[in-house]
């Protein structure tokens, strides 16, 4: 019991802890939207895209949430209004905004060469930078896109499954994407510290990706991606710490090794369900009438 208890002791590890746990329900949860429209690479994209804002407001004395904020919901905009351009797919408008943002970020640091581990933690995660105010905005940012995609759960179920045609039948589209944007540019903000940049798109693919081997409702599978993805972020936390790793690598090596546990099960699953059915009986063979009858 000590072994499980001994982490908690620390104020880092609470503060840690809290944040991965809401964090993970937070990237389960809008995981499910972003994989079901097939941009699981935007988180990785946006990720790097909030680092290259990070430092532009380091350099600016701008408040960190502010301008990394703002950042990456330009960024997010940018993408979805030029992925709607028939000549440019969504792939090639992420590569390039986010790509851009983030080597601006990098020449910004190798020009400076002011910058501390801080910008360590934000690429890789670090439970030792979490302090209580990020928990609250934490918490904040957590509890307004839960209660936004509640309210707009089915604009954004049509905007996901059917966006062509979703304005025919009153749906805003363009304000369910504006939306959307700008909960995925919180999300990752707040996910900086704990994950990094660099393992962001993991914690938003994994758990969706795991529940949709689960089951095949809609519904359940937002259930099941925020449980996965908090339980992911509370246990990575506890191996952070047993085994002396960054925080992200930990929630994203845990969130890998359940999804190959679970897709080793269902595959093993559907392997014995196939040898259990039974073979279709065959045709009964034809009675020719004998020659002469």
């Amino acid at each position: 019991m000590n072994y499980l208890t001994e982490p908690l002791q620390y104020e880092f590890f609470r503060n840690g802890v809290m944040a991965a746990t809401i964090i993970g329900a937070l990237c389960g949860l809008l995981g499910v939207y972003i994989t079901l429209r097939k941009m699981s690479y935007i988180g990785h994209g946006l990720s790097h895209s909030v680092f290259g804002g990070a430092v532009v407001s380091f350099l600016m004395g701008i408040n960190f949430y502010i301008g990394a904020g703002l950042w990456g919901f330009l960024s997010a905009v940018l993408i979805n209004r030029a992925a709607r351009k028939h000549a440019i797919g969504a792939d090639a408008a992420i590569g390039i905004i986010t790509t851009a943002s983030f080597a601006l970020g990098v020449a910004l640091i190798s020009r400076s060469r002011s910058f501390t581990r801080n910008f360590e933690a934000a690429l890789f995660g670090n439970i030792l930078g979490v302090t209580r105010q990020d928990i609250i905005i934490i918490a904040a940012v957590s509890t307004v896109v839960a209660i936004a995609v509640f309210l707009a759960y089915k604009q954004l179920l049509f905007a996901t499954f059917d966006p062509e045609i979703s304005n025919i039948y009153g749906v805003p589209t363009n304000w369910v994407e504006t939306g959307f944007a700008l909960a995925i540019a919180a999300a990752i903000v707040a996910s900086l510290n704990v994950v990094g940049a660099t393992l962001i798109a993991a914690t938003i693919a994994i758990p969706p990706t795991t529940a949709r081997l689960i089951t095949d409702s809609f519904g359940k599978m937002i259930v099941l991606s925020t449980i996965i993805g908090a339980l992911c972020g509370l246990g990575g936390m506890f191996a952070s710490y047993w085994f002396d790793m960054a925080s992200g690598a930990s929630i994203v090596l845990l969130s890998a090794a359940v999804f190959a546990a679970v897709l080793g099960i269902t595959s093993l699953r559907g392997a014995l369900a196939r040898r259990h059915v039974p073979a279709p009986l065959a045709a009964p063979t034809p009675v020719t009438a004998a020659a002469g009858d």
